[in-house]
């Protein structure tokens, strides 16, 4: 994991470590599971008050990016893979041409959706709609 804080920038130390941690775990490189260093070792690998790498991790805990055990310490607890607006606007473009093609109606296709957010998983193959 390799983080580093730019002493003359405008943004907060603190805020520098949540960025750059947060957009590892968006970018898949640090997974859920992974063990995170100690507040005291990251702090003093990047030269930082304890205080300050501590409140990165307390803000990256309240958005639910990180999770502190105690003693066994502070853990990854999901991946979050940031998707830009174009590869969602293409993706939505795609499946709205497969309703289509389907013969499904907005509201099928809607609830379609709707049911594979809810589950994670991918749409069943076949879809019977009343």
């Amino acid at each position: 994991m390799i983080i580093t804080v730019d002493p003359g920038s405008a943004k907060p130390p603190y805020e520098q470590v949540k960025e750059r941690i947060d957009g590892l775990i968006r970018a898949g490189e640090l997974v859920q599971g992974t063990r995170l260093p100690t507040v005291r070792q990251l702090a003093g690998d990047l030269g930082l008050a304890a205080n300050t790498v501590a409140r990165a991790y307390k803000e990256l805990e309240a958005e639910r990016l990180v999770e502190t055990r105690g003693r066994n310490g502070t853990f990854v607890l999901a991946t979050r893979i940031r998707v830009d607006d174009e590869e969602a606007r293409a993706a939505a473009t795609m499946f709205a041409r497969a309703s289509r093609r389907a013969g499904l109606n907005f509201a099928q296709a809607t609830e379609l959706l709707q049911r594979t957010w809810g589950s994670g998983d991918r749409a069943p193959r076949t879809q019977e709609f009343g």
